[in-house]
């Protein structure tokens, strides 16, 4: 006779995945916008689109991402509530740059070991950055990966699409010579250069080091200044870029820094000049986690530029004679501003003065 084994035996317990989904169902909720149809539980997520009717012609636009090694920090110190934003931020941030709307977010969660009250604490976090954004968390799936993953372990991944009506996306072909480059500042490091953190600040530190507040860091420790979650721009922008705002272009800045992200944002016959300034710094704030960083990796200032987002998280790019006029729409909604750099004859490449 065959030997009784249970799909818990075998290392997933379909109880802890049901105590998990009534846990989050709350906090998706909380998300919800008048297109959404249904709930959560259906095999298929349905968004009415009759919006969509109203618009010249309107232009879905989609957009994928993970929250990559930060998630090793955070499950080292047990802090799970904030990287569902940071997952959120790096897909709503990207397709907002060409002046769409996000409109739904789902998730995807693998897992060594299903713990539902961490995973409440995940998803409560992908529906703040939801809520922060002006999209709905309309599903997601929640994987257990017993023998595959550690217990403890877990990745994610995040899927948003978003509309832009086509007469009034933005991008590359409206920038020209002589136009600014304003910059957003971000939180911190947001999401970015984090195998290069965790080798120079993380590794070889006890979690209770971690923990300590540091004078470096403004009295902040290690573990909440690397964990600070991402900011969030999307649902600012679009309600700017809703109210006229005239912008151009813009860059999120992500992975490989000011240098790798703000030249998607150009022409191939324009560069864009970034005030980085000499031994005193550029004109804008650096976030004391960053300076740290760049400082225990011994990072030259080309290096730094291209590994972290040296305190700009969003740059936006108009015209000189609309820097007031953008500079207010964004402040009106939240935004602080600075100039940075500046669009001239060139490559289509990022300099540095």
């Amino acid at each position: 006779m065959a030997e009784h084994i249970t799909y818990a035996d075998a290392g997933v317990d379909v109880d802890e995945g049901a105590r998990a989904v009534d846990a989050i169902k709350e906090a998706v909720a909380t998300t919800n916008r008048p297109e959404v149809i249904g709930g959560l539980g259906g095999f298929g997520s349905c968004f009415s689109a009759a919006a969509l009717k109203d618009m010249e012609d309107p232009v879905l636009v989609s957009g994928t991402d993970g929250v990559g090694t930060k998630l090793a920090i955070a499950q080292l110190v047990g802090k799970h509530d904030t990287v569902g934003q940071d997952l959120v931020a790096m897909c709503v941030d990207d397709v907002v740059v060409i002046g769409a709307e996000p409109l739904f977010f789902l998730d995807y969660v693998a897992v060594g070991k299903l713990q539902a009250d961490a995973m409440a604490q995940i998803v409560g976090g992908i529906a703040e950055g939801c809520r922060q954004s002006g999209c709905a968390l309309v599903g997601g799936e929640m994987a257990e990966h017993p023998g595959v993953m550690a217990p403890e372990d877990y990745d994610l991944a995040g899927f948003v699409v978003g509309v832009v009506d086509r007469p009034r996306m933005i991008g590359p072909d409206l920038v020209r010579e002589g136009d600014v480059v304003l910059g957003i500042p971000s939180s911190g490091i947001h999401s970015n250069g984090y195998s290069l953190v965790r080798k120079v600040a993380i590794e070889g530190r006890t979690v209770e080091e971690l923990l300590e507040p540091l004078d470096e860091l403004g009295g902040e420790s290690l573990a909440d200044a690397v964990l600070r979650p991402t900011t969030i721009y999307a649902g600012a922008l679009v309600r700017a870029l809703r109210a006229g705002a005239p912008i151009h272009a813009m860059a999120h800045i992500t992975g490989g820094g000011i240098t790798e992200n703000l030249n998607r944002a150009l022409p191939s016959t324009l560069d864009a000049v970034v005030y980085r300034g000499g031994e005193e710094g550029p004109a804008w704030d650096i976030p004391p986690v960053i300076t740290y960083m760049v400082r225990a990796a011994g990072l030259t200032p080309d290096e730094a530029y291209k590994t972290f987002n040296m305190g700009v998280g969003m740059s936006v790019i108009c015209a000189e004679q609309d820097e007031d006029v953008v500079r207010e729409a964004l402040a009106a909604e939240g935004l602080q501003t600075f100039v940075m750099g500046k669009i001239v004859s060139g490559t289509g490449k990022v300099v540095y003065a």
